[in-house]
């Protein structure tokens, strides 16, 4: 559930942002009688996508259990940029339409940032869980030592062009005859998947 949350957030964000952007350039341009036809073509849409962006991202902040400053910076910015963007637009006010633009940009910017450093912390962590032994003890059967065995159906791991977050996805979900490795966690599977990242893939 968690997951079809986070998609929705991620979804609502881009359109949201596209939207802006648009907007902004339209009036940026001076193409008034473009913008009024595309503003009112997205008005309902752009609620829903509005009410989306704000509810998904509440719930997701909920989950998170230490707000760290950057996140406070980043909620401060979109709250401040909807009624800068209301007036902006409603005003034919460049400025405030661009700085608008430029604040949305700025959290989208931010958010994207802390999602690379909780990827990296998450790959600190699997790279203290020894991949190697549950390979051994879990993948060795079937993709064999070197990853090219094609036991029980077995991917070549040797030639795969799987990236890490991929292969960590495979074991965990199963793909075509292989079945989920129930018994892992997701830090295993991500030692497992690095792994095989590089000391099978390629050689």
């Amino acid at each position: 559930m968690n997951e079809a949350i986070s998609l929705t957030h991620r979804i609502s964000v881009t359109l949201f942002f596209l939207i802006y952007v648009i907007k902004t350039v339209l009036l940026l341009s001076n193409k008034q009688d473009v913008l009024q036809r595309f503003t009112k073509m997205v008005k309902v849409p752009e609620m829903i996508v509005s009410a989306l962006f704000l509810i998904t991202g509440v719930y997701l902040l909920t989950l998170v259990p230490v707000i760290k400053p950057m996140m406070y910076v980043k909620i401060a910015l979109v709250l401040a940029s909807i009624p800068v963007a209301i007036i902006g637009f409603k005003k034919g006010n460049k400025v405030l339409a661009a700085l608008s633009l430029l604040m949305i940009t700025a959290s989208y910017g931010i958010a994207e940032a802390e999602k690379k450093k909780r990827e990296k912390g998450e790959t600190v962590v699997a790279s203290n869980v020894n991949g190697k032994e549950i390979y051994e003890a879990k993948c060795l059967m079937c993709h064999g030592g070197d990853g090219k065995s094609k036991i029980n159906g077995a991917a070549d791991l040797s030639i795969t062009q799987a990236d890490v977050a991929t292969i960590k996805t495979v074991i965990m979900n199963g793909k075509n005859t292989m079945t989920p490795i129930s018994d892992l966690s997701a830090e295993q599977a991500e030692a497992v998947a690095a792994y095989v990242e590089s000391n099978v893939k390629g050689k």
